[in-house]
């Protein structure tokens, strides 16, 4: 596994084909650094769909209100909800939205971001400066562009867990 240098600040996704270890940026966005942690530590992201996944853009997940594949799942609303906490202002940074970064989804109000995010397949410089980077694969890319694709796919992937490498 990479050398986990924070592990406070790590999230291990596991995945299908495997676990991918993401750094998070508490420096660059705090706020959606601890909503992701506070997620992952409640277990909300556990099981929840890739629901919008398309192919040489980005991979997008997190709707822990319809999108858990074992609790009530419906993959219709998959993508239209977020958590029972507050929307996140957005921490817009000069960060690229480069391959396996982490951004924040959100809807077309910049401070709507909640407990959805995406993780980009390929540079997607067009997003610059539009959503909150607050992460990057370190290790497992193969295993994100390894996801099922479609919008949304008629048989999605899932996160099977999300961790805090901290609590792991």
């Amino acid at each position: 596994m990479a050398e986990i240098k924070d592990p406070e600040n790590t999230i291990l996704m596991e995945l299908k084909d495997g676990t991918v270890v993401i750094e998070l940026l508490p420096d660059v966005a705090p706020k959606h650094v601890e909503r992701m942690k506070e997620l992952a530590r409640a277990g909300a992201y556990d099981n929840v769909a890739f629901h919008r996944v398309i192919d040489g853009f980005m991979a997008q997940t997190g709707d822990v209100q319809h999108g858990n594949m074992e609790e009530g799942f419906n993959l219709g609303r998959a993508g239209t909800g977020g958590s029972d906490l507050p929307d996140l202002p957005a921490e817009f940074s000069k960060l690229p939205h480069d391959r396996g970064t982490l951004g924040a989804a959100r809807s077309m109000n910049p401070n709507s971001a909640n407990s959805q995010f995406f993780i980009n397949f390929k540079d997607n410089h067009f997003l610059n400066g539009q959503y909150t980077v607050y992460g990057r694969v370190i290790e497992g890319m193969a295993h994100v562009d390894a996801i099922v694709r479609g919008e949304p796919p008629a048989s999605p992937d899932r996160m099977v867990s999300v961790k805090v490498a901290a609590d792991a």
